[in-house]
């Protein structure tokens, strides 16, 4: 599990304080009477309770059957700190301890009326500092004396509150759909989060897997044959340049690895005000791992079914004794298998963060990685005109052993936050980002389904891609009379640089899908086709946040973005072209918020997004083509069905519009009419059913088609787009007596038929696939088996390039045994 870090300040006028609003990086929070709301569960029992002396003073612990304790209120009362703990019943004896350490006078731990406790910590001088840190047993609280202030009319103490994100399944607020922390239920989007529970539970490592849980999206290719990134679709369009890491885009050709993510936030739906350009299907936004004032270590490693392992290091920790300057470091490595032959693959990774707090209003975090991927390129097994796979084993391999996708990846970049006053503060980030990707096998070019021949041709390419990204935000409060204001004004440059070179000629020996014979010969790498791209995007946004009253919140937002690209195109022996284009877009979004009830939200949005053709992409009379274009209209309702269990409904309708299409009036030529659309429904759950039962579950209808086009595709279905989705992964975990901390999950994965095609020539059958996990929580370590496709049935999860040449099968039967310890 991950520490979250927030520091509140205590001001005492008198004889008493209460924690106010404060800030650490981009996260916010406001402490109120209720902290942490009361939940309608069964209170968490306190079953043990230690006071020892520690090197900063005094280290009280409460160990509990459960480990979430609420805290409902800190205060300060002269030289006492009081905690006071909601839902919490204390099972052992109340504590009473006379200078238990030097400068603090007494300790109390006291059973409350209503299920409460209260902790009270009182200092020799003054109020003692406090820290708060979730275990695996329960709640550590780390006391320090306080100094007694100089002004005696003031006095001023700072509480840091470190522990567990208690959310679990269900957590409340996100940043990527406004870019502030916002509570989920006030932001007029729908948006899914998906916590490190969920990615622990589910054992997975790679986003793909990751984001089987969160509705709408489905895989779209296979293993090492992606020229758009990520294989996924989200409400039936591309994840390709709207993924993004801590904000920053992070594409690649290689599936991207979870180990240092926190966790994953899913915002659906066009979002080029903060985001830029992209196709209008949704934003997933990996939110990593930040250091940490404690210290925190933690070595975690798992081994499977088709020979695959891993294994994790995650330390963090402060590198000052004040704690002003922290590091995060994750290391991994993974080994992966398959159940096809001669397929596998591997991946290394590290992520270091360095953060310093330069001042109480200035924070500075450093960040990095490198990964390096390599795997097997797989194209499937081919389908037969009836649209069935043809007679082969699944595990048939019909490419070269040789054959492989590698890339190695690097990143380097800062942020820094800056606090001008309480209403007004500063973010500005850089980074620069490369990839250099090399894919290499015999492409297979067609097949006869009645001989079993595939035709294959030499592909190979390579080259070097560059990122530079910086932007600068401003985020202030103010209010207008009664009228709440949250304004968000934004500056950005990108420059994007790549140069591939392609070879994609030369017939390769075919192969014959029913009796292999494998040439195990390498071709010589000559490509034949080269192409130098520059980009340059500069970006000015605004957004407004408009609380009317508490019950009604207004979102505006409006971005510019002028993109400037150069391309030079060359085939061998040739002259080189030169083209060049210049695009520019204005992309507005609305929104509406209206609660009219506590537990209920009701929202509209209206929100869009751009992306440019590209030079080199030229018309009949040889100008470029305007942008293409999306619009999306949302309206949803959002509800909280337990203090720890919420329900979110939207109704959408995406258009995405200004596609190029053959001119029905030369074949040859292409013109700018083209539209498709994606409209249908999505239901998600979120939460805690019961202590210990946890639940994320997400239903889909899409209706995807072509709504405008010069030829007879229009209104054929988009390719690899189910209209129907289900996912659910629950588990339980029992709670207390001798077996507590063992649970058991289940997962259910349904996806529909799909059409094989644009064409829709043929259909992928839908399936439904069910997973299983087993695991013992005790202390500071976890034990896990998990079980994928536990019934063991036979399904495709998607085309392998998008044609109806070969589909990608999904895996049979497999279990892994992971193993995690924090020390």
């Amino acid at each position: 599990m991950t520490t979250v870090l927030s520091l509140f300040a205590l001001t005492a006028t008198g004889a008493k304080a209460e924690i106010a609003d404060s800030r650490i990086g981009e996260a916010s929070y406001t402490v109120t009477a209720n902290w942490m709301a009361q939940t309608e569960t069964a209170p968490v029992q306190i079953v043990g309770i230690q006071v020892e002396e520690s090197e900063t003073g005094l280290q009280i612990t409460l160990e509990t059957i459960e480990t979430a304790l609420n805290m409902r209120v800190t205060t300060a009362s002269g030289n006492a700190l009081i905690a006071e703990f909601s839902n919490a019943v204390l099972v052992d004896n109340p504590l009473e301890q006379f200078e238990p350490a030097e400068g603090i006078a007494l300790v109390q731990v006291s059973a409350l009326p209503d299920e409460r406790v209260r902790v009270v910590v009182t200092g020799s001088n003054a109020p003692p500092i406090a820290d708060f840190e979730s275990t695996a047993s329960g709640l550590a609280i780390s006391i320090a004396p306080g100094a007694a202030q100089a002004d005696d009319t003031s006095d001023t103490i700072r509480l840091v509150v470190t522990g567990e994100d208690d959310e679990g399944y269900n957590p409340s607020s996100a940043s990527t759909a406004i870019g502030t922390d916002t509570p989920i239920r006030d932001t007029p989007f729908s948006i899914q989060v998906i916590p490190e529970a969920v990615l622990e539970d589910r054992n997975v490592t790679e986003l793909g897997d990751a984001l089987e849980t969160a509705g709408g999206i489905v895989e779209n290719g296979a293993r090492g044959t992606s020229a758009f990134g990520p294989n996924l679709l989200i409400r039936g369009f591309r994840l390709n340049d709207t993924i993004f890491r801590d904000g920053i885009s992070a594409f690649s050709l290689a599936p991207l690895s979870t180990n240092d993510v926190e966790r994953i936030e899913v915002l659906r739906g066009p979002a080029s005000v903060l985001f830029g350009q992209g196709n209008p299907g949704g934003v997933v936004n990996l939110v990593t791992k930040q250091p940490l004032s404690k210290p925190f270590h933690e070595v975690s490693g798992s081994a499977g079914s088709f020979e695959s392992y891993d294994g994790a290091l995650d330390l963090s920790g402060p590198l000052t004794g004040a704690g002003d300057v922290r590091y995060r470091l994750n290391l991994s490595y993974e080994n992966y298998g398959s159940f096809r032959d001669f397929v596998d693959g591997e991946r290394l990774q590290v992520s270091p963060t360095l953060a310093w707090d330069i001042n109480e209003n200035t924070s500075l975090d450093v960040f990095g990685q490198y990964t390096y991927d390599r795997e097997t390129t797989d194209e499937g097994i081919p389908f037969d005109s009836n649209g069935e796979p043809i007679d082969v084993p699944r595990s048939r391999f019909l490419n070269e052993d040789f054959g492989e996708f590698t890339q190695d990846q690097f990143s380097l970049g800062y942020r820094l936050n800056h606090d001008f006053n309480d209403n007004l503060s500063l973010r500005h980030s850089s980074q620069y980002f490369q990839y250099e990707p090399e894919r290499y096998y015999p492409f297979v070019n067609s097949f006869d389904e009645v001989t079993g021949e595939a035709e294959r041709v030499e592909y190979f390419a390579e080259g070097t891609y560059q990122r530079f990204f910086t932007n600068a935000e401003l985020v202030g409060q103010f209010n207008t009379g009664s009228v709440e204001h949250e304004l968000l004004f934004g500056l950005e440059y990108r420059h994007d640089a790549e140069d591939p070179a392609f070879q994609f000629d030369n017939e390769f020996p075919p192969i014959n899908a029913f009796n292999p014979v494998y040439t195990n010969e390498p071709f010589e790498k000559s490509p034949t086709f080269f192409r130098d791209d520059n980009v340059d995007t500069i970006s000015a946004y605004i957004q407004d946040q408009i609380t009317i009253i508490p019950e009604l919140i207004l979102l505006a937002g409006l971005r510019f973005d002028y993109v400037d690209e150069f391309r030079t195109e060359r085939n061998s022996g040739e002259p080189r072209q030169e083209f060049e284009d210049q695009s520019e877009a204005f992309t507005p979004r609305l929104g509406i918020v209206y609660k009219p009830i506590e537990p209920i939200t009701l929202y509209a949005s209206y929100t869009t997004s751009f992306l440019p053709n590209g030079a080199g992409f030229l018309n009949g009379n040889g100008s470029t083509f305007e942008p293409e274009e999306g619009r999306q209209f949302e309206v949803g309702i959002k509800t909280d069905v337990t203090d720890r269990l919420s329900l979110t409904l939207a109704a959408f309708d995406i258009r995405r519009q200004n596609i190029v299409v053959s001119d029905p009036d030369d074949p040859l030529l292409s013109i700018q009419t083209g539209e498709v659309a994606s409209r249908g429904i999505d239901l998600n759950l979120n939460g805690e059913i019961l202590p210990g039962w946890n639940v994320t579950a997400a239903y889909n209808y899409l209706d995807a088609f072509v709504s405008e086009d010069t030829t007879d595709i229009q209104g054929n279905q988009l390719e690899g787009v189910p209209d129907n989705q289900f996912s659910l992964w629950t588990t339980y975990e029992i709670q207390q007596g001798n077996l507590a901390g063992l649970g058991a999950g289940l997962g259910l994965l349904y996806v529909g038929d799909r059409p094989g095609d644009i064409d829709n020539s043929f259909t992928l059958p839908d399936y439904f696939r069910t997973d299983a996990a087993l695991f013992y929580k005790r202390d500071n370590w976890r034990a896990q088996l998990n079980v994928e496709n536990l019934f063991d049935i036979d399904y495709f999860p998607s085309t392998s390039y998008g044609s109806s040449l070969y589909v990608n099968p999904g895996a049979p039967f497999g279990i892994s045994a992971s193993f995690a310890v924090e020390f």
